[in-house]
């Protein structure tokens, strides 16, 4: 016999959609993708992706939204492509336009749990990449 499950409704409250810049000036350039970045079928499509973060006792009262903030700014320095757009320059060969735009930031709380999503309370799925 087949399991039923009733499906997991919860409320999220967005903050406005907002771009985080490089905390230092960074150069303005255009830089090429390669052949290899470059194929047709690889990158040109967005993919949308939700890091979603469980409290951690020892950030004692620190805003987890405002840490990543502050760690995008940072990182954006050295990683500046990241904070440009792509454009298609003759024939639709990609260049990577370093303007320091920023990238997206979305700060969302959730009234729901990691358990009720079904990742149990010691998975390494909710440590993250860089857990102790």
């Amino acid at each position: 016999m087949a399991q039923t499950s009733t499906p997991l409704t919860f409320t999220v409250q967005r903050s406005p959609p907002e771009l985080i810049v490089p905390s230092k000036p960074t150069p303005r350039e255009l830089k090429s993708l390669s052949d290899i970045d470059d194929q047709e079928g690889l990158i040109r499509f967005q993919i949308p992706i939700i890091h979603i973060y469980q409290q951690n006792p020892k950030m004692g009262n620190k805003n987890p939204a405002s840490v990543t903030r502050e760690a995008l700014d940072n990182v954006l320095v050295f990683y500046y492509p990241c904070a440009g757009c792509l454009k298609e320059g003759p024939s639709r060969k990609l260049t990577v336009d370093c303007s320091g735009e920023g990238v997206l930031f979305i700060e969302a709380e959730a009234d729901v749990t990691l358990e009720q999503f079904g990742v149990p309370k010691n998975s390494s799925a909710r440590k993250g990449p860089f857990a102790e």
